[in-house]
């Protein structure tokens, strides 16, 4: 049985990230040994963004969320490596995966680690933060395109470091993901 035969009765004919049944084609997932084991079937629209971040388009990645509780593990591992892409430490937390196939997964994430470790990401005090630090507001900041102010002493947890940009990061207040600058926060 060729590998895209494989895929496809695997996947039952539709894109294992999204469910979408356009356009769909085999994609080896790096490093690969040319097997169903480190392949996926996935549609035209999630092919591009996994294997260019900067296509990221997190609003088409929401499929990710059940992506990520896949039987399949090649599938659980792309959705790993693009949930860290995205920042999404919230939800990379949530996945479990056995030692082995975590190496696996993140064998793939060396050109992201070595970007962050060029960047670093330090509050107002010279503390270094790390992802899923939690951090507090120092001073009352108006949230642009919403009606609330983050308020002086919210504690912001499990914050993701903005890859290109050592003066931002994001986090979650009154539910809406936001970037903030970094000499507005103090490690906690």
């Amino acid at each position: 049985m060729s590998l895209e035969k494989e895929l496809e009765k695997r996947s039952g004919g539709v894109c294992e990230l999204c469910g979408s049944s356009e356009g769909l084609s085999v994609l080896e997932i790096t490093p690969s040994d040319a097997t169903s084991k480190t392949a996926i079937y996935v549609c035209s629209k999630c092919a591009p963004q996994i294997q260019d971040a900067t296509l990221l388009d997190e609003a088409h990645l929401n499929c990710l969320n059940d992506a990520m509780w896949s039987e399949t593990p090649v599938v659980q591992v792309v959705a790993y490596r693009l949930l860290n892409a995205l920042g999404r430490q919230d939800l990379v937390d949530m996945i479990y995966m056995e030692d082995e196939l975590k190496a696996y997964a993140d064998a793939g994430l060396t050109s992201v680690s070595s970007s962050e470790e060029a960047l670093v990401h330090k509050d107002a005090n010279g503390v270094v933060l790390q992802t899923g630090d939690t951090v507090v507001i120092t001073k009352d900041l108006d949230v642009k395109g919403t009606t609330f102010t983050a308020k002086r002493g919210t504690a912001v947890r499990n914050i993701a470091l903005v890859h290109d940009n050592s003066e931002l990061i994001e986090g979650r207040v009154n539910g809406v993901k936001i970037q903030i600058l970094t000499k507005f926060l103090k490690k906690s």
